[in-house]
């Protein structure tokens, strides 16, 4: 997808809005439009703590692909994040093992949630130990607050690249 300019995506139409928003995060349930202000809107909703806001969240959050697994669907994997974990995905098998395991460990600690680290070319094994040292410090809220702003780092890193791509 080309990437619109970003001073001009709040005037766009609500689904071209959402197409912009499904390439720099990735598809997930949401009703509000993007603009300069999305992480504060995602905080905003962490911040209240009615069912409904939780539920808008954690449909947000809980839609980044899981790190180093290929996903049951792989057709709603973005391109951008196949890229982004391509080194994740390849290297020792029991490694690879591990990282599932980690998943599965920070799921079952965060129900709803999906670990989301800004990747960055950062090697798997630094990965799983900052998976492990939020899963030790089991802060829901905590983690909340860091997978919002790591999927606001990778959105504005995916920005920059499509932008520089034009």
């Amino acid at each position: 997808m080309d990437l619109p300019a970003l001073s001009t995506i709040p005037s766009l139409p609500q689904e071209a809005q959402l197409r912009v928003l499904d390439t720099l995060f990735e598809p997930s349930p949401r009703t509000a439009p993007i603009d300069d202000s999305l992480g504060g809107r995602m905080s905003a909703l962490s911040a209240v703590n009615s069912p409904t806001d939780k539920n808008v969240l954690f449909g947000i959050l809980g839609s980044h692909p899981r790190l180093g697994r290929a996903p049951a669907n792989p057709e709603h994997l973005s391109e951008l994040s196949k890229k982004e974990q391509e080194q994740l995905n390849t290297g020792a098998e029991e490694q690879a093992e591990k990282l599932l395991e980690l998943n599965a460990e920070y799921e079952s600690r965060f129900p709803g949630l999906r670990f989301v680290s800004f990747v960055n070319g950062r090697a798997r094994d630094v990965i799983m130990v900052e998976m492990r040292q939020r899963i030790d410090r089991g802060n829901e809220d905590k983690e909340i607050e860091e997978t919002i702003q790591a999927m606001c780092d990778i959105a504005k890193d995916r920005a920059r690249k499509l932008q520089a791509r034009i």
